[in-house]
């Protein structure tokens, strides 16, 4: 059985007020970790942000907006282009600001990466290896 699911989208970044430009977004997903799904962010051979995120407000930011903190979700409709728009909310400014990035993927791919994901760990079917968490806390890791 395939304990891992990965997908690589051609996703479009938005910083500030700017314009749009491409960058690579490696989707991952692995059984051990059944809630999450891991996005690299990449350029030019590059990591420009990591981000671990909870695969079903993912799957619900594809039909509603969802979240409130350092990560939103939202479907946006482009003509017949579906997107879902990522919304990162980072580190504070002196001015008292935060960084903010807002990433639009194509909907479609996201969908289907969270199919493959369903297909190994069905929603409701996750299980957590608490002792193995609680070491892992008291370790300090």
């Amino acid at each position: 059985m395939n304990n891992l699911v990965s997908k690589t989208i051609v996703v479009q970044l938005q910083a500030g007020a700017a314009d749009r430009f491409p960058v690579l977004a490696h989707f991952s997903y692995e059984a051990d970790d059944p809630f999450a799904v891991t996005v690299v962010f990449s350029h030019d051979g590059r990591v420009l942000a990591r981000w671990k995120l909870d695969r079903e407000m993912l799957g619900e930011g594809l039909s509603r907006s969802v979240g409130v903190g350092d990560v939103r979700f939202r479907p946006v409709a482009n003509g017949p282009w579906q997107e879902l728009c990522m919304e990162f909310y980072g580190s504070p400014h002196p001015d008292g600001g935060r960084h903010h990035a807002v990433v639009f993927v194509w909907a479609p791919g996201v969908a289907a990466f969270l199919r493959q994901t369903r297909e190994i760990v069905a929603p409701g079917e996750e299980r957590v290896h608490v002792d193995d968490f609680l070491a892992e806390v008291i370790a300090g890791g």
